[in-house]
């Protein structure tokens, strides 16, 4: 480190200031000083350090992110001001941060095949779908235990939820809708205090037919009493849980070793059926991804190129953004939970603000990626930061205050299908080489 650089003329010196919003002891003192305008973030994190360590003789060095009003510097001081027009003959107000990264990475949990679809939503379980047809759930602390075998589907899992139908958090009894390439929704609840010894087999209470080819996605609503899902058909189907869970109750399935001839199965699918309450219709191709972030607003994702926004009470779409590229994914957060992060058929990650009139530009476009998006989500306690992940099997971690990735996961050997937060420091995901990835210690302030 070279705070004052041998030979250095005033030219290629820069007056800072240190600030942050990090607690005392992480607070150097406020007075300016001149650094090398060479460094990088990494330099100016030794800075730190020792101004720091110089407070506390105990303090442990650790690494932090620079900000410059508001924008991570990601190249050295005096390229950053150049690029951004800032003058150096003023102090600089350097505000520093925590720097964000990965710190472990847990042993892989393997799967019979592609792992396609994983929710971290819930802090001691992981629930993950498979292209075996089976989904299954994981318990925290010793992930690599597989709690329940959720057996039901005739085709490949695409996407699996956990629900909490009657608003109360209990962690240790789920509720769980799926949707799979066989045309149908089964909903699902578990108790995992009755678990002994082997996986729970469980069977579906309810089966939601309706969609007339494979169901791609989906998604649970605010008040976890509905839910709907995106079709190849290219319909958009809503689903009263509520109702569904009060049919089913009592009714939870629990697998025995039982021979079961067809006619019964049959009559008893039959029997457990539930139909969807409306049909939202506008999308020409697949829709590959539905969420609903607010009680009478969702979102749909289509390969016909499209985002659109409707009106959940009168089934109207309100906003449509067409990009010109298949979309895969679809998430909303940031700023006011509002922002639109997409991606698909090239390897871009973008994002829409669809609150600014009079334009369908993206606000952001990420392209570090070398092959089609997959899946993208926001952090949930988060307004800056987000994943996505690729077919070129890479889990990318982004800040929106930088163009570069703030981590770039290699977990996987093969393409990435999906991916989530998990207890808010932790990245789940799933991909074609049959394994569920765990990264953990991504410190989010």
């Amino acid at each position: 480190m070279e705070p004052n650089g041998s030979g250095s003329d005033a030219s290629r010196q820069v007056q800072v200031r240190f600030v942050t919003r990090l607690p005392p002891p992480l607070r150097v003192p406020p007075a300016s000083m001149a650094v090398p305008s060479h460094l990088t973030r990494f330099g100016l994190s030794d800075i730190v350090n020792l101004l720091l360590k110089n407070s506390d003789p105990d303090h442990e060095n650790q690494p932090f992110d620079f900000l410059i009003d508001g924008e991570l510097v990601r190249m050295q001081l005096d390229e950053f001001l150049i690029a951004k027009g800032i003058s150096a003959e003023k102090v600089l107000e350097l505000e520093y941060v925590k720097a964000v990264a990965p710190r472990k990475q847990e042993d892989p949990r393997p799967h019979d095949d592609w792992v396609s679809a994983v929710d971290g939503s819930n802090s001691s379980f992981i629930l993950t779908g498979c292209y075996d047809t089976f989904v299954r759930i994981w318990k925290s602390g010793d992930v690599s235990e597989c709690t329940h075998v959720l057996e039901g589907h005739t085709g490949a899992i695409t996407s699996a939820k956990f629900i909490d139908i009657r608003g109360v958090e209990n962690e240790q009894n789920f509720h769980l809708v799926t949707g799979s390439k066989d045309r149908l929704l089964r909903l699902w609840k578990c108790d995992a205090a009755k678990r002994r010894g082997d996986p729970i087999r469980v069977g579906a209470y309810k089966i939601l037919a309706g969609h007339t080819s494979s169901v791609q996605s989906v998604s649970v609503n605010p008040s976890r009493e509905m839910i709907c899902s995106g079709s190849w058909d290219c319909s958009i189907k809503l689903w009263d849980v509520k109702e569904s869970e009060e049919d089913g109750d009592g009714n939870t399935i629990s697998l025995k070793k039982r021979k079961v001839n067809s006619k019964t199965k049959e009559s008893e699918d039959a029997r457990l059926e539930g139909a969807a309450t409306s049909t939202l219709v506008g999308h020409t191709q697949c829709v590959s991804v539905v969420t609903w972030p607010d009680p009478d607003v969702l979102y749909s994702a289509s390969w016909d190129h499209s985002v659109r926004q409707w009106d959940v009470p009168s089934g109207k779409e309100t906003w449509t953004m067409v990009c010109g590229k298949a979309l895969n994914c679809l998430d909303i957060g940031g700023e006011g939970s509002a922002l639109v992060a997409a991606g698909g058929s090239d390897p871009v990650l973008r994002i829409w603000d669809p609150r600014k009139p009079g334009s369908l530009a993206p606000i952001f476009q990420y392209s570090s990626h070398s092959s089609w998006i997959s899946a993208c989500k926001w952090h949930p306690r988060s307004w800056f930061h987000l994943l996505s992940a690729s077919y070129d099997g890479k889990v990318m971690l982004w800040d929106l205050r930088t163009a570069w990735p703030l981590a770039v996961m290699e977990s996987h050997q093969n393409k990435v299908l999906c991916v989530d937060w998990w207890k808010d420091d932790s990245v789940v995901s799933g991909g074609a080489d049959s394994k569920l990835c765990i990264t953990s210690g991504i410190e989010i302030q």
